[in-house]
């Protein structure tokens, strides 16, 4: 059974997704804080982590980022709950390496259909090997057993969303990849608002590709369309 962390301070709320998640057939585990939370994603290790962002103590993005530091659960997904809508917090949240990103008030199926996208990519991607997709092509090598990237011999390990992110460009290398593809095949809904979402992990994807590509700009934007993998 997948097991699911909720960290939310306000017990309403927490218990409502959970209840919520228990009728789809998810296991769950509730925190009440950011310490609290750390602790049982440190000692249950899920699947999935949904953080509230306002919380005492320790905050949501303080406890993403202690996520991201421990090794042994560094890739677990993490959607944030926050009732800041302002830009300049999704950013935050994007730039600590959350995957996904929801504001308060939501819609409980809302949530749902951010959890099975997110379940759904993140499990596919070690059993990816057996996918019959280009893993290499002239000096590039996806490895995706480690979310890492080879150019020549240089390896860059990225986050399971970047890599994501690297394959659909890699599998359409030379040609353009849309914005609201993006949106649809790697965060698995339909394109809205979020168009800063994908600009804020393309700028991180590119800063770490910047640093084996030995020079080359591999990664081109098309102004006003989308993204493409020149190799």
């Amino acid at each position: 059974m997948t097991k699911i962390l909720v960290v939310d301070d306000d017990s309403a709320i927490n218990e409502l997704i959970k209840i919520n998640l228990e009728l789809q057939g998810y296991e769950v585990v509730q925190a009440f804080n950011g310490l609290e939370g750390f602790a049982k994603a440190k000692q249950e290790e899920p699947s999935l982590i949904i953080l509230d962002v306002m919380m005492p103590e320790v905050d949501g993005y303080t406890m993403a980022q202690r996520v991201r530091q421990a090794e042994d659960i560094s890739d677990t997904p993490i959607i944030m709950l926050t009732a800041l809508s302002e830009l300049n917090n999704k950013v935050d949240g994007f730039n600590i390496g959350v995957d996904d990103y929801l504001t308060k008030p939501f819609e409980i199926e809302e949530l749902l259909v951010r959890v099975r996208a997110v379940l759904k990519r993140t499990n596919q991607i070690p059993k990816s090997s057996a996918v019959r997709e280009l893993l290499t092509y002239k000096e590039i090598t996806l490895i995706p057993e480690t979310y890492s990237v080879q150019i020549n011999d240089k390896i860059q390990k990225l986050t399971p969303i970047e890599f994501d992110i690297f394959n659909l460009l890699f599998q359409n290398h030379g040609n353009m990849v849309s914005g609201a593809r993006l949106l649809k095949e790697i965060w698995g809904y339909e394109p809205d608002d979020n168009v800063e979402t994908i600009r804020v992990h393309i700028r991180h994807l590119r800063a770490k590709i910047d640093k084996i590509s030995d020079g080359k700009q591999y990664i081109e934007t098309i102004y006003g369309g989308g993204y493409k993998l020149n190799v």
